[in-house]
C-alpha cells in the first residue's frame, strides 16, 4: 500500500462493497464504525495549502489547533495552515461548535460532512471536534514517501455525511506499569494510539507487589525502596524470590512533575487518567517500604515475580495491609491526599482484589477491630476497610472504584464496581443501584494468548480477536443506565517491553473500541475484518507493533469415539484456505487442503503436524507446527 492512488481507491472500494452488500448499513473504513454514514457522489481534493479553521481564538483551541495540525501532518505529510477567530475559509477543513445544543450527538458526538468544496466538522463540545477529526484522518491516505517529496500534494476524500456519537461514556484501556515499568514517553505514545480509536480513559495500575510507581512526597520510601526489585528474566511464574545480598536495581517511578505533565498531555487529547492504588492486597511494594503496614510487621522485599510460596507456605500474595490498625489509614490518607491532587479525574481506583485474609484472622489488631465494629468475618473486615477508604476519597472530592471483590462483605455506599471475574459481579452491583464498568477477563483481558501458544510469546489463557468483538457490556436483565461502559486490561507479567504491549493491544483494541462506541446492531464481523486489515497497514506505516494472529489456523486436537487422536481445523476469518502436512515439511498451497469440518486421522508414524492459512495463493497466517505428543497432552488437559 505504498501508493496514494491505490489507498484512495481502496477507501472508495470499501464504501462500494459495503453499499452493495447492505442497503441498510453503509459502512466506511472507520474504526469504530460510525452511527450513520451516507456516501455521496464525488470527492474533495486536499492540497498542500489546505487551511484548518477552528471556532475561536482561546487557550483550548490554540492547544487543539497545534495537536490537530501535528496529527494531520503525521498522517498525511501535509501541514495545514491554521485560521482562528471564527474566520471561515471558503475551502478547507472547518471545525465549529454548535450554537444550539444537538441532543442527538451529546457531549462527544460530531457531524462530519465532506462535499466538493470543503470538509466540515460540527460538535457540541471540543471533544466531539477531536473525535470527528480522528474519523477524518482515517478517511485519508496515510503518509508515504510520495506525498512527502512530491511537488504537488493532493489527497482525495470521498464526499459523505457522518453522524456519530458513542454508545458508552466509559471507553477505557488499562496499562499495568507495576509488573514492568514503562516510561512517561511510552505512556504518552499509548495515549496517542488509543485516541485514534476514540478511547477516553487510560487506567494506570500504579502499585502492586512488584513495584510502587508514583512519587508520594510525604512517604519517600515508597519510591526509594518500593519502586525497585532484583532483576529477573524468564517466565514470570517461575521466578525465584529475592536472595540475600542481591541489589534491587530494576524498576522506576513517575515523579509528580511527570504526572502533572502526563495529565495535561492526556487532557488535551480528551483522555482522563484513572490512577489505581491497589489495596489492601497487592501491597507488598508498600509494605517493603514501611513494614509496620502489615499484620506480621516482618521485613519484606519487593516481589520480582509471582506464584511462589514463602517458607511458611503462604501464597505469593499473602503480604497485605493490616485493616485493623489506625496506622494503615493514616498511611492511606497521605497517599490519597497527594494522588487526589495530581489527578483531576473524579474517580480513584483502589483495587480491592485477590486479598489474602489468612493473617487477618490471627492478627490482634484485626480481631479487636472486628469485635469493636461487630464484624462477623474477614470478608466484612475487607468491606469495613473499603468503606473507610471511600470516606477518605469522598473527603477529597473523589469517588471510589474497585474490582468486583469489593462486593464481598457488602459494598461501600457509593462505590463503582469494575467487574473482571466475568460479568456476575457487575450485574449484582447494578441490581444494588451501583455504577458498573464491565471488563470481564473472558472478553477484555488483553494479556491472554491471542493465537496458538506454540507460536505466541508465553502467557496464559486465550482471548481471540473474534471473542473481543463478541463482548456485550450491557447484559440483559439490568438497567443499562448503571453501565458506564467497558474497558480492556493489559496486565504486564508477560509483557516486558512497550513494543510487546502494542502487540497485545492491537488489533484486539480495535474490537473493543467498536464494542464501546458503535451501536450494538451495527456490528458485522466480516466488515470489521475488512476495516481491520486497512488499519493494520496504517499501524505498520506508523511503526506501531501489532498482531496478525487472527489470520492463523486454529488447531483442535480431539479424541474420536474409539479414543484415537484426531485433528479438526478452523479459522477466525472467513474465506481462508488451510493447508497441512504430517511429514515434517512446511505446508504451502500445494500441500493437502483441509475441507471444512473434516476430522484428520494421525498417520501411524507421524511425529509432527503443521498447518498454515492462505488467501488467493498468498500466505495469510503463520505456519504452526505441533508435535503429536503435545497434541496428546492438550487433549489430556481438556479432559481433566
Amino acid at each position: 500500500m505504498g501508493s496514494l492512488r491505490f489507498y484512495s481507491s481502496l477507501v472508495v472500494l470499501v464504501f462500494t462493497i459495503s453499499n452493495s452488500s447492505s442497503q441498510n448499513k453503509p459502512v466506511s473504513c472507520i474504526i469504530p464504525e460510525p452511527v450513520l454514514t451516507k456516501l455521496l457522489d464525488g470527492s474533495y481534493t486536499i492540497t498542500d495549502n489546505i487551511k484548518l479553521c477552528l471556532p475561536e481564538n482561546n487557550v483550548e483551541n490554540l492547544a487543539l489547533s497545534d495537536i490537530l495540525s501535528e496529527l494531520f501532518y503525521n498522517n498525511t505529510g501535509i501541514r495545514p495552515g491554521i485560521v482562528l477567530n471564527n474566520k471561515e475559509v471558503k475551502s478547507g477543513i472547518y471545525l465549529r461548535l454548535n450554537l444550539n445544543w444537538d441532543s442527538t450527538i451529546g457531549n462527544e458526538g460530531y457531524n462530519l460532512t465532506v462535499d466538493k468544496k470543503s470538509i466540515r466538522i460540527a460538535a457540541n463540545k471540543t471533544a466531539g471536534l477531536f473525535y470527528g477529526f480522528q474519523s477524518l484522518l482515517q478517511l485519508l491516505p496515510f503518509k508515504t514517501q510520495e506525498n512527502i517529496t512530491g511537488t504537488q500534494k493532493k489527497l482525495e476524500v470521498p464526499c459523505l455525511e457522518i453522524t456519530d456519537y458513542p454508545r458508552f461514556q466509559w471507553r477505557g484501556l488499562m496499562l499495568d506499569v507495576c509488573r514492568h515499568f514503562f516510561t512517561i514517553e511510552e505512556v504518552k505514545r499509548m495515549i496517542d494510539e488509543m485516541v485514534q480509536y476514540k478511547f477516553n480513559i487510560l487506567h494506570l495500575h500504579l502499585s502492586d507487589d512488584q513495584g510502587w510507581r508514583i512519587e508520594i512526597k510525604s512517604l519517600p520510601e515508597l519510591t526509594k525502596t518500593g519502586a525497585w526489585r532484583v532483576p529477573r528474566t524468564g517466565l514470570w511464574w517461575d521466578r525465584e524470590p529475592p536472595q540475600d545480598g542481591e541489589v534491587a536495581i530494576y524498576g522506576g517511578f513517575y515523579s509528580q512533575d511527570q504526572i502533572i505533565d502526563l495529565v495535561r498531555y492526556a487532557s488535551e487529547r480528551h483522555v482522563q487518567i484513572l490512577p489505581e492504588i491497589d489495596v489492601p492486597g497487592h501491597s507488598r511494594a508498600a509494605i517493603a517500604s514501611y513494614n509496620y503496614l502489615s499484620c506480621t510487621k516482618l521485613p519484606y522485599k519487593v516481589n520480582p515475580g509471582s506464584f511462589f510460596q514463602d517458607v511458611a507456605g503462604h501464597p505469593y500474595n499473602s503480604v497485605v495491609l493490616c485493616p485493623g490498625q489506625e496506622a494503615t489509614y493514616e498511611f492511606l490518607e497521605k497517599v490519597f491526599n497527594e494522588v487526589a491532587e495530581l489527578f483531576p479525574f473524579e474517580y480513584i481506583h483502589v483495587g480491592g482484589d485477590e486479598t489474602f485474609k489468612g493473617f487477618w484472622s490471627e492478627c490482634d489488631s484485626c480481631k479487636k477491630c472486628m469485635a469493636y465494629n461487630n464484624l462477623k468475618n474477614t470478608d466484612e473486615l475487607q468491606s469495613y476497610f473499603i468503606k473507610r477508604v471511600e470516606k477518605i476519597l469522598n473527603a477529597k472530592g473523589k469517588n471510589l472504584i474497585g474490582w468486583d471483590e469489593i462486593l464481598e462483605g457488602g459494598l461501600a455506599p457509593d462505590a463503582t464496581v469494575m467487574s473482571w471475574r466475568g460479568q456476575k459481579g457487575g450485574i449484582e452491583a447494578a441490581k444494588q443501584n451501583h455504577k458498573v464498568i464491565m471488563t470481564p477477563n473472558s472478553y477484555a483481558y488483553l494479556d491472554l494468548y491471542q493465537g496458538d501458544p506454540v507460536i505466541e510469546p508465553p502467557t496464559y489463557g486465550m482471548l481471540r480477536l473474534k471473542t473481543c468483538y463478541q463482548f456485550e457490556p450491557a447484559p440483559d436483565g439490568i438497567s443499562p443506565s448503571y453501565i458506564l461502559g467497558g474497558q480492556g486490561n493489559l496486565w504486564t507479567e508477560s509483557v516486558p517491553a512497550f513494543r510487546h504491549a502494542e502487540y497485545m493491544f492491537w488489533p484486539r483494541s480495535f474490537a473493543l473500541a467498536e464494542v464501546f462506541w458503535s451501536p450494538k446492531g451495527k456490528r458485522d464481523w466480516n466488515d470489521f475484518i475488512q476495516r481491520t486489515n486497512i488499519h493494520l497497514s496504517r499501524l505498520d506505516h506508523a511503526d506501531i507493533n501489532f498482531s496478525r494472529s487472527f489470520l492463523d489456523v486454529i488447531i483442535h486436537p480431539l479424541k474420536d469415539d474409539n479414543g484415537n487422536l484426531i485433528i479438526q481445523l478452523e479459522t477466525e476469518v472467513d474465506n481462508l484456505e488451510i493447508f497441512y502436512t504430517f511429514d515434517n515439511t512446511y505446508p504451502d498451497f500445494h500441500s493437502l487442503k483441509y475441507i471444512s469440518g473434516e476430522k484428520l486421522s494421525i498417520p501411524k508414524d507421524a511425529d509432527k503436524f503443521s498447518a498454515v492459512t492462505y488467501k488467493n495463493n498468498k500466505q495469510a497466517g503463520r505456519t504452526i507446527s505441533i508435535p503429536i505428543k503435545d497434541m496428546e497432552r492438550r487433549v489430556s488437559r481438556k479432559s481433566r
